[in-house]
C-alpha cells in the first residue's frame, strides 16, 4: 500500500468517475466499494446502502473517491499530470478526458473533466525545450506554449527551432 493516496470529493458521482478514469488509463482497476451505513445519517445525508468511498488505481497510482455532497468542488489548485511520450498520447487523453459536455480546455495543456477534475496532458518533451541553455529558444517556446490549449509538440518543436 502507498504511504500517500489523493482523495477526491465527489457530490454523489464518484463511482461513475472512477469507472470512467479506469475506462481510459492502461493498467489501472476499481479496487474496492464502501456503502453508507444507517448509522450517522444525521450527520452524512446519505442514503443507507450509496457508495460511500470508491478505491480506485490508475497506472498504479491510488485514489479514493468519497460522495461526499456538494459542499466542496474541485479548481486549478489541484490537478494531476500526465506525462505524454508523443503527439498520439497526448491526443488521446486530451480526446478521452475531454468527453462530455461539463468538459472545459483550458491554456497550457490543461483540462478539466466532465466530474470537475482538472488535468494537465503535457509531453515529455516540453520539459527538454524549457531546459534549454539558450534563453531566446525557452522564451519561443512559451511563447508558443501559451497560444495553445492542447499541446502540439510539432508547434513546439518549430518554435523552439525558428531563428
Amino acid at each position: 500500500m502507498q504511504k500517500i493516496t489523493p482523495f477526491l470529493w465527489f457530490d454523489g458521482n464518484a463511482e461513475a468517475a472512477a469507472e470512467f478514469y479506469v475506462s481510459i488509463f492502461k493498467h489501472s482497476k476499481i479496487v474496492s466499494l464502501t456503502r453508507y451505513p444507517e448509522a450517522g445519517q444525521a450527520v452524512h445525508g446519505q442514503l443507507p446502502g450509496t457508495v460511500m468511498t470508491v478505491t480506485f488505481e490508475l497506472e498504479g497510482q491510488s485514489f479514493t473517491a468519497l460522495n461526499g455532497g456538494p459542499i466542496f468542488a474541485f479548481n486549478q489548485a489541484v490537478s494531476f499530470v500526465v506525462d505524454c511520450a508523443d503527439q498520439d498520447e497526448i491526443d488521446y487523453y486530451w480526446s478521452r478526458l475531454g468527453e462530455g459536455s461539463n468538459a472545459q480546455a483550458q491554456q497550457y495543456g490543461w483540462l478539466k473533466d466532465r466530474y470537475g477534475l482538472w488535468w494537465q496532458i503535457v509531453p515529455r518533451k516540453l520539459a527538454e525545450l524549457l531546459a534549454d541553455p539558450i534563453a531566446d529558444k525557452r522564451n519561443r517556446v512559451m511563447q508558443a506554449i501559451l497560444q495553445m490549449k492542447k499541446i502540439d509538440i510539432a508547434g513546439l518543436q518549430r518554435a523552439f527551432e525558428t531563428e
